[in-house]
């Protein structure tokens, strides 16, 4: 008898559980603003890849060597910490500083130039026979274009010169940054720690630098070209790995089921490092504490189909599978975009590494999952023991991208639809479980952030934000990244979300955002609901 009712209150005391757990649902939490930050070329955030840095250097022709034919009577010495050039007759020499990376940023920064020609970086294959350049064009001591060369078997193919609205005083510190984005460049001028956009030239239809027999064959180097009496001081030349402009497409890094990865007690996040349009944005991978703001720029990641191409996608979820002992995910070919020579389409591609893609510069293995191509964009996937399958929220384009979910028996193919579309124009698709219930959450053009039931996508709700991360005339398709924490934090939940508002100077089409939304939510008055993932 005893036992009876005791089992009778173990049962009880599970179904009072189970119905705390129902009380609290998305459209009951309020998330509130806490913090905001865009990174804008951070330089504490920066990865470095290589240098040149005069104060450090012993044996200048010995670990910076002048490569290729030089021209005229130039002098180099290192002198104050800096590197002085000195030209006794119009001349032309390029120092090497370090191997090239078509996914990294490159700096030269100047102290001082008196007389006129140009000074700046070289990216070039060993032999010299293809080149490209990215120089600041100076006369008089006034810095007045940046200019852009493309050389290609020996024979210039492109010149370009961007003009700066008022000449600059090159005895200011300059600092002239080339962005690499795979298939493109964009040229910026640093003065007084304020970044303006000059140029930004695409290459792919001269040279393909994702294609790796190209990547591991060209330089990083320094190129002068001065004109006689001409003098230039050079403080220093970097290449990095680089936050950028702005930071979108944020989605936490989780295990199979869903759960958010802690380690090293911090979240861990993919986001978009954004470039320019299409071809140009970046995978990149940050971390934070979630119970500060200290997001911290990780690595960059980039994807190999097989083709010989090392692909900038983006749009990725990834989870680590203890099982198989790998780290697994999705992404989205938006690298087809780039005036792809195979012919390839954006898809939606499973990815796989056995190292793990969280820092530095990482590979990761990538083949379509079967879904039709260009259809499909943003997965976040689950797996759903209860159901035995793999789960797939993606927006699927219909006239307008819109949330439909898919499931399989396997992770990486084999998809078929369960429910939606959705009716409503659907962004930054994502599956949370908040009480005990998993729910399909997404942005919209329609200014809210949409809630949806699981599986079924039946309407759930609204999103409650105060201080949501856009304004009357910014565009608001965010990507909600709604995450539960357990017990000891300030916030039972949080989401870290972007905006849409696009760096100054690009070019149209551009995407290009945005600055990063910390918000915080807690649980209703009286509710005591346990962690989601308590196991």
């Amino acid at each position: 008898m005893v036992r009876v009712m005791m089992m009778a209150a173990l049962i009880g005391c599970g179904n009072f559980v189970e119905t705390s757990l129902a009380d609290v649902t998305p459209d009951h939490l309020e998330f509130r603003r806490q913090a905001v930050q865009r990174m804008v070329f951070d330089r504490s955030q920066e990865i470095p890849l290589a240098g040149f840095h005069p104060a450090k250097v012993v044996g200048l022709d010995v670990m910076h060597p002048v490569v290729g034919a030089s021209m005229g009577d130039m002098s180099c010495e290192i002198d104050g910490g800096n590197l002085r050039l000195n030209a006794k007759s119009a001349s032309r020499m390029t120092r090497w500083v370090g191997g090239f990376n078509p996914f990294a940023c490159y700096d030269l920064s100047i102290e001082k130039f008196n007389g006129s020609g140009t000074i700046g970086m070289a990216f070039c294959d060993s032999q010299q026979e293809h080149r490209m350049t990215a120089s600041l064009v100076v006369k008089a001591g006034k810095c007045g274009a940046i200019q852009w060369v493309v050389v290609k078997e020996g024979k210039e193919v492109a010149r370009q010169e961007y003009a700066i609205a008022k000449a600059v005083d090159a005895g200011l510190p300059l600092r002239l940054r080339a962005q690499m984005q795979a298939v493109g460049v964009n040229l910026f001028l640093e003065t007084h720690g304020e970044w303006q956009l000059l140029g930004y030239p695409d290459f792919s239809q001269h040279f393909e630098l994702r294609q790796k027999s190209w990547m591991q064959r060209f330089e990083f180097c320094l190129h002068s070209d001065l004109d006689a009496g001409a003098a230039v001081v050079i403080r220093e030349m970097t290449a990095a790995l680089s936050p950028g402009t702005g930071q979108a497409d944020i989605r936490a890094i989780t295990r199979p089921d869903g759960e958010p990865l802690m380690e090293e007690g911090r979240l861990w996040f993919t986001m978009t490092v954004r470039g320019r349009a299409l071809p140009h944005p970046l995978q990149g991978v940050f971390s934070m504490n979630p119970s500060v703001f200290d997001l911290k720029f990780e690595g960059i990641i980039v994807f190999d189909t097989g083709d010989g191409l090392l692909r900038n996608e983006l749009a990725s979820h990834l989870f680590y599978d203890d099982g198989a002992k790998e780290w697994r995910g999705w992404t989205v070919g938006f690298s087809a975009y780039g005036k792809d020579a195979k012919g390839e389409q954006k898809a939606i591609l499973a990815v796989t590494s056995k190292r793990d893609p969280r820092k530095g510069f990482s590979v990761m293995r990538a083949r379509p999952i079967g879904l039709p191509p260009g259809m499909h964009e943003d997965p976040h996937g689950i797996y759903d023991a209860e159901a035995g399958k793999w789960r797939m929220l993606v927006a699927e384009h219909q006239g307008k991208f819109r949330a439909s979910l898919w499931e399989s028996e396997h992770w990486d193919r084999g998809y078929t639809r369960l429910s939606g579309p959705v009716e409503m124009d659907s962004t930054g698709t994502s599956l949370q479980k908040i009480g005990s219930k998993r729910y399909a959450m997404f942005g919209s053009a329609d200014r809210k952030v949409y809630i949806r039931s699981y599986p079924g996508l039946e309407p759930a709700g609204e999103l409650k934000m105060h201080l949501p991360p856009w304004d009357g005339q910014s565009g608001t398709r965010i990507w909600p990244n709604v995450l539960p924490l357990p017990e000891g934090y300030p916030a039972r939940y949080i989401a870290l979300m972007m905006d849409r508002l696009n760096y100054p100077g690009m070019p149209k089409q551009n995407w290009t955002y945005g600055a990063m939304y910390l918000y915080h939510a807690h649980l209703p008055a009286g509710n005591d609901t346990p962690y989601e993932y308590t196991k």
